[in-house]
């Protein structure tokens, strides 16, 4: 069977599998007595054995049956759930998803589990996992088939047959296979175990017959006769991989001593081999090779395609010509006011309008499909420092480009860890301090303006302001004159330095220092930043600002003399009127009050320098009130122009860096607007 079609779809439902195994465990962790959670845990192991069975993956099929075991073990009352117990499990689910990880990247899904195996073993059993030689001698014992009496009757033909293959060095058993009594399509799990033997040999021999297997006319066993050259224990070992199948014994073949002529034996011998070995043909219930497996959770997954992002590159260059040339035909037609030219133009508007949305959401994906990794990672590493962590996890349906999403993953993973090794102290430091004894850390995502910000904060023992300064000096990472000079959060930007750390130890969980480098350029990569603000024995936050990389966005266009400026509406809070006579000063910064809250004017003349003349002052100022976070602030304008809808174009190589525009557009006059950068004139 060709399986390389199923391929895509076996990775991502084998993904979600694992990820809700995991969240399960945790909930699992709190409940142990909850055998509901238990049993939604061995359906995803259960659904994951069959799909990897079925896709040829063997190790991954062994291994989530070894932790199905322990899963049937635990809601059968007969072991009990400990947290050692789930370290166990959560170890297999870790090597699983490597395994799922490496036939992605194009591997063979293969890795060598034996430890985690034999662990899964002695829990199944119910002996301790420092008990090894009972475990030992108990998993020798499971090996141990038993010697059933011959289900087979060979006729004069078959039995030369086998004979004159054993002659040649193969070996013939007589393999007896159950289902199990709950087993639904057992046609389907025929088919999948003569798969496996049409692979490794022939077989010679079923009872009942293949019409009766295909058909499901049996109860729960059946028998064949089979010639191969692998050796029983991993004959069976495969058979067992198969989805449902309860037991296999396998024997070798015992045949009565018969004469026959040799030449008659040989063209028996050819005659068979020329022949294809006869299997259960697909029924209704059985896979076929055009037929996608049926490990889909529901209908939807049958009407969803996977397209390449190139395409999907292409597809948004384009629409954004479409929407430059929307913006003209837009300004044509108010210019010619032409009744019916304005109801075509209104309608292709509308439709255009729909396609963009549509564009826009095929690319974007919730950063939740990031944050899920973190709750189990943050529980292995709290054990390991015996520690007591609490991780708060906020605005994971929060959207961001999946450009942005694939590479966002390993610096938080860094930053996460740091925060847990060196920003949370132990259980006793943190009584001592007078706080409470489990730490906190909030993982949180947001929007604002054409940004999306991911915040990590913890409330641990913060950044030594001194310790930094002391080993960034003797690093030669700043001078000791330039370090009188520097800010706090100058200070606490300086771990962000390429090999800088306060670490005394280096480990696999190290100071804050180990990877931040890391963390620095790849979020500068992406066009976003990191900023860091800690009290000491407070706590720290660190800030990351990452692009939405939406080539479209809505805004409101503004104007200041005869300039064009667009202000994303995704920032603005509302637009107002004021009186010049309303504008108060403190500390040297014009503010207004804005319904009861002190709200800083920024005016955007000034700040871009925009060569005015002189103009007759009516004695109001039009003021765009926009936020970042909690802070908010007044953009002071000439004049509002209206919304639309804008592309989103990069200034290029040459203009880097130019401080409050993250952008310019071609507006459909053909008028180059540049788009506001409202974070950075909040910041």
């Amino acid at each position: 069977m060709d399986t390389n079609q199923y391929l895509e779809v076996f990775i991502d439902e084998s993904n979600e599998h694992l990820q809700s195994c995991s969240e399960s465990l945790l909930v699992l962790e709190q409940n142990p007595d909850n055998i509901e959670i238990v049993n939604d845990i061995f359906r995803n192991a259960h659904t994951l054995k069959g799909m990897s069975a079925t896709m040829g993956f063997e190790d991954i099929a062994d291994l989530t049956h070894k932790m199905e075991n322990v899963l049937d073990a635990i809601r059968n009352h007969k072991i009990q759930v400990t947290a050692e117990l789930l370290d166990v499990v959560f170890e297999s689910v870790d090597h699983l998803e490597e395994m799922v990880s490496d036939i992605s990247n194009g591997g063979d899904g293969k890795k060598d589990v034996t430890q985690t195996v034999e662990k899964l073993k002695r829990l199944e059993s119910g002996e301790s996992i420092e008990n090894i030689e009972t475990v030992v001698a108990a998993a020798l014992s499971e090996t141990v088939t038993e010697v059933a009496e011959s289900k087979l009757i060979f006729d004069d033909f078959e039995q030369t047959v086998l004979e004159q293959s054993m002659e040649q060095g193969f070996s013939a058993y007589e393999i007896n296979i159950s289902l199990r009594e709950d087993c639904l399509l057992k046609a389907a799990r025929v088919y999948m175990v003569f798969e496996i033997l049409e692979k490794l040999g022939e077989v010679i021999k079923s009872t009942p017959t293949v019409e009766k297997l295909e058909e499901e006319k049996f109860d729960t066993d059946f028998s064949v006769a089979f010639v191969t050259k692998e050796n029983q224990d991993d004959l069976k070992q495969k058979l067992m991989k198969v989805s449902e199948v309860d037991v296999v014994n396998v024997q070798p073949v015992q045949l009565k001593k018969m004469e026959m002529p040799s030449d008659v034996v040989e063209k028996k011998v050819e005659e068979v081999a020329a022949v294809e070995t006869p299997k259960p043909t697909p029924t209704k219930a059985t896979p076929t090779k055009t037929e996608a497996p049926k490990t889909v959770k529901n209908n939807n997954s049958s009407k969803t395609i996977r397209v390449n992002i190139e395409r999907l590159d292409i597809l948004m260059n384009l629409f954004e010509e479409l929407v430059i040339d929307r913006g003209r035909l837009q300004s044509i037609s108010m210019e010619l006011n032409h009744n019916e030219l304005n109801d075509t133009v209104e309608r292709m508007t509308r439709v255009s309008g729909d396609l963009q949305n549509i564009i826009l959401n095929m690319r974007m994906v919730p950063v939740e499909t990031v944050f899920n990794r973190f709750p189990k990672m943050v529980r292995q590493l709290s054990r390991d420092l015996k520690k007591k962590i609490n991780l708060e996890i906020i605005g994971a349906e929060t959207e961001l480009d999946r450009t942005v999403i694939d590479e966002i993953g390993d610096p938080l993973v860094h930053l996460i860890r740091n925060a847990l090794d060196h920003g949370i102290e132990s259980p006793e430091e943190r009584l001592a301090a007078g706080k409470p004894e489990t730490g906190s850390v909030e993982l949180r995502a947001y929007h604002s303006g054409n940004h999306v910000f991911i915040e990590i904060e913890d409330d641990g023992a913060g950044i030594d302001r001194e310790r930094v300064l002391q080993k960034a000096i003797s690093k030669g990472v700043v001078t000791e004159e330039a370090s009188h000079s520097m800010t706090d959060n100058q200070i606490n930007e300086l771990i962000l330095a390429s090999g800088f750390s306060t670490a005394e130890v280096i480990s696999d969980v190290s100071g804050r220092g180990v990877g931040l480098d890391v963390v620095k350029s790849t979020i500068e990569s992406l066009g976003g930043s990191i900023s860091i603000e800690s009290e000491h024995g407070k706590g720290s936050l660190f800030s990351i600002q990452l692009p939405l990389t939406l080539s479209i966005i809505s805004v409101m266009l503004v104007e200041i003399e005869k300039e064009v400026y667009a202000v994303p509406l995704s920032s603005i809070i509302e637009t107002s009127i004021i009186k010049r006579s309303d504008i108060l000063n403190a500390h040297n910064q014009k503010v207004i009050d804005f319904r009861g809250k002190v709200v800083p004017l920024v005016f955007l003349d000034e700040i871009f320098e925009v060569p005015r003349e002189d103009h007759e002052d009516d004695g109001f100022l039009s003021v765009v009130l926009v936020r970042k976070g909690d802070r908010i602030a007044g953009l002071v304008v000439d004049s509002f122009i209206g919304q639309q809808e804008i592309v989103l174009k990069s200034l290029g190589n040459y203009l880097t860096n130019v401080f409050a525009i993250s952008g310019a557009t071609i507006l459909g006059n053909g008028q180059v607007a540049l788009i506001v950068d409202c974070n950075a004139l909040i910041k």
